[in-house]
């Protein structure tokens, strides 16, 4: 039987079988069923799910959805609900650390020398600044950097500091009340709402975890010689809990909306098999890539070496292992920090750029190759951003746009390793049906 009429025959068994009608809208083409190639995709739904739809008709059928574990309860419009409210948690996580980065490179972190885990009402006299000022006074900062720094200058950075963790409180209400909703209605199975109280732990763990990190930079230095800055490891911590909340997020937004991968054909679901066998290590190398660009936060790396490709006037430093113990080097110590982060960065490059060349003869899923290529093309950016941020001595603008950068890329890992994840059984099943029809 011809491939064509094996899919028309599927599309009209289906939508006799959900009991849909010819003329019920997909975002992908007007006449075809409203669930198309694994997306949950009401009328007029998303961008992802027109990215993933193929004009195909859906090789599953309703049977084969009973063996797939679905994440959310009581149909399509609770999916698009739920979907949403992960993706906006997702994004509004995404605007944290880009503040957090702002407030960093502003030296704006250190500016409120207390914490509360509710929060507190900002100065609203003259005399509630004057006595926040002389709080802020009495830290090493103060006396070390910004000694002789006026009130109104104070206030900026105090603003700064008080925005970035007034956001995180709000995330928790923009967190915790709708999902309180969709519990009492019944749309958050057992598997969805334990992953959901994982992350929303995480979250609560992430302001004592940002607490700690400030803290370390209230404390005098260990010389007289060295500016008064948070640790690098709890810098590190605190950037890395914020991403794996954000992928966390972004990885249940994406199963909720789209809980089969988009496939329609044995051939396209063995190329994602072989791109899966790359994304899956290059995942964790653009991790380990953002975590050491933390590492080059807290040591202030970034301000050292401004010239590329060498160092100075030589490719390797000569002083990459000169602290003790050994190990101390790769966290502490500028030269081998920020040689490690050019290290990886590199790396990150061109394993991104080979698999997106060997993918070419694949036979792919168009959403796989497309998010390929987008892959690519932000790697390449975010290279970009972070010579010139090193090369102009890392302007707030540029710094910011780099911690952005990192991201955006982790997203699209995160996105890539989503869509080319190994279908359910039932889902294989039915391809098998289709294949001896």
């Amino acid at each position: 039987m011809a491939p064509s009429r094996i899919i028309s025959e599927l599309q009209v068994r289906s939508s006799r079988r959900r009991g849909w009608n010819r003329s019920d809208s997909c975002p992908c083409n007007e006449t075809q069923p409203q669930l198309c190639c694994g997306i949950i995709s009401p009328r007029g739904y998303s961008h992802l799910s027109r990215l993933m739809c193929t004009g195909a008709a859906p090789i599953w059928s309703s049977s084969s959805k009973e063996g797939l574990k679905m994440l959310v309860n009581a149909g399509p419009r609770a999916q698009k609900l739920v979907g949403i409210w992960a993706f906006g948690c997702s994004m509004w996580v995404f605007s944290m650390v880009v503040i957090g980065g702002v407030t960093r490179l502003t030296r704006s972190g250190l500016s409120m020398t207390d914490w509360k885990f509710t929060g507190t009402l900002p100065p609203l006299s003259e005399d509630q600044w004057l006595i926040e000022f002389g709080k802020y006074k009495q830290s090493p900062e103060y006396k070390r950097v910004n000694k002789g720094m006026s009130l109104e200058d104070f206030k900026f950075i105090y603003w700064m500091e008080y925005a970035h963790r007034m956001w995180g409180r709000g995330l928790g209400l923009v967190f915790a009340i709708p999902f309180s909703y969709f519990l009492r209605k019944g749309y958050i199975t057992l598997r969805l709402g334990l992953r959901l109280s994982a992350i929303f732990a995480l979250g609560a763990g992430q302001g004592l975890i940002g607490w700690w990190m400030v803290k370390s930079g209230l404390e005098e230095p260990v010389s007289e010689y060295v500016q008064p800055r948070v640790s690098p490891y709890r810098l590190a911590a605190h950037l890395t809990s914020a991403f794996v909340i954000y992928c966390g997020l972004l990885w249940t937004g994406l199963s909720v909306v789209m809980p089969e991968p988009p496939a329609v054909t044995k051939a396209w679901i063995h190329g994602a098999a072989k791109v899966q066998r790359l994304a899956l290590p290059l995942s964790f190398l653009v991790g380990i890539t953002a975590v050491s660009g933390a590492f080059v936060a807290g040591n202030d790396a970034g301000r050292a070496f401004n010239t590329f490709p060498k160092m100075g006037d030589t490719w390797i430093p000569d002083d990459i292992f000169s602290m003790e113990p050994f190990i101390r080097n790769f966290f502490e110590n500028t030269s081998t920090v920020q040689l490690d982060h050019r290290i990886l960065a590199t790396a990150s490059l061109l394993s991104i750029t080979g698999m997106w060349w060997a993918s070419k003869k694949w036979d792919l899923h168009p959403a796989v190759r497309s998010i390929i290529s987008s892959t690519m093309g932000m790697a390449a950016l975010q290279v970009t951003l972070g010579i010139s941020t090193l090369l102009t001595y890392v302007p707030v603008s540029l710094g910011s746009a780099h911690q952005a950068g990192a991201l955006t890329l982790l997203t699209l890992v995160i996105l890539l390793n989503h869509t080319v994840r190994r279908p359910s059984l039932s889902m294989l099943k039915s391809l098998r049906s289709v294949a001896t029809t």
